[in-house]
């Protein structure tokens, strides 16, 4: 059963088509992630979805509800957490969180909720007094208030540490293990491969794919990179054919190969025969983002990271 279903939606600002007739449906208890360069459309979509913002075209269904009619209704059963979110400086964490939690018909324990989002040790810290990664932590905790059974999240991540991403992670992780469903927004790509069941990129207002972020890579037929140290006093040269010519930087040669089974057994068969040893021999196939670079034709420059 779906808890989003997309029908042609579109949406201009002007002469600017900002969404473009695009469909799709989320499933329950799925995270998916939409992915894109700014301007996009990510954004107009999710405020369509979330019921903040009007669309011109197309039929949208969540949770049973026409997000720009359901009201009350509607909005007590969703979660948002902003990229940005301002809060009264004064405030504690702990009477923030109670004031957001009693304005829900069902509710998480706000204590309960501040230790799962890892500020039990802020619970008195007036939100002047938190980091940004401790915001951030602080915005989560308040689009879960409500026992969400959908969850709208905006680079959830942002501002945070490696240690305090990955216990994000794990948090996003055990909400879809509870049955809530998540729409995720990140410009980190590692972060929807980690995370999401299926991944949808737009570009210019199009959805140009949606699927499984192991299938988008598996289709890509990008090409697989294997790397190693040259070992002294071998030369490129004495390397054994390969399916393309390697390259050398810094004595560290690069292949990238589309038959990289045949190429990494040559290698290794190779060094074997001459005990020779291949340092730091890796084989990398193509990432999420690799994958992503390529549908929307961005240079590494302008990709987010």
């Amino acid at each position: 059963m779906a808890t989003i279903e997309v029908r042609d939606l579109a949406r201009a600002y002007g002469p600017v088509q900002a969404v473009d007739s695009i469909s799709f449906s989320v499933g329950d208890g799925e995270i998916f992630a939409l992915l894109g360069p700014n301007g996009a459309g990510k954004t107009t979509t999710v405020e369509i979805l979330e019921g903040y913002r009007t669309r011109d075209a197309g039929t949208v269904r969540v949770l049973g509800f026409d997000p720009a009619t359901g009201g009350s209704a509607y909005r007590s059963r969703i979660g948002v957490v902003l990229q940005s979110a301002g809060f009264e400086e004064e405030f504690t964490v702990r009477e923030l969180v109670r004031l957001q939690t009693g304005l829900y018909p069902r509710a998480h324990d706000p204590e309960e909720l501040i230790t799962l989002v890892g500020l039990a040790d802020k619970r008195t810290t007036r939100v002047k007094g938190l980091s940004g990664g401790q915001r951030r932590r602080l915005d989560l905790a308040l689009g879960l208030a409500g026992a969400p059974d959908l969850l709208f999240l905006d680079e959830p991540t942002t501002g945070f540490d490696p240690a305090a991403r990955h216990h994000a992670w794990d948090l996003i992780a055990n909400l879809r293990e509870l049955g809530t469903t998540i729409l995720l927004t990140t410009h980190y790509l590692d972060e929807a491969q980690r995370l999401a069941d299926r991944v949808a990129v737009m570009r210019d207002g199009r959805l140009i794919a949606v699927s499984a972020p192991e299938r988008l890579r598996a289709g890509s037929k990008l090409p697989t990179e294997i790397s190693f140290g040259l070992p002294p006093g071998v030369s490129v040269g004495q390397l054994p054919p390969l399916s393309a010519p390697p390259s050398v930087t810094a004595g560290r040669v690069r292949l990238a190969s589309h038959t990289p089974v045949a190429d990494a057994w040559r290698l290794t068969g190779w060094a074997t025969d001459r005990r020779l040893d291949l340092p730091d021999f890796a084989v990398a196939p193509p990432t999420l983002e690799d994958v992503y670079l390529a549908l929307t034709e961005e240079s590494p420059d302008e990709c987010p990271t």
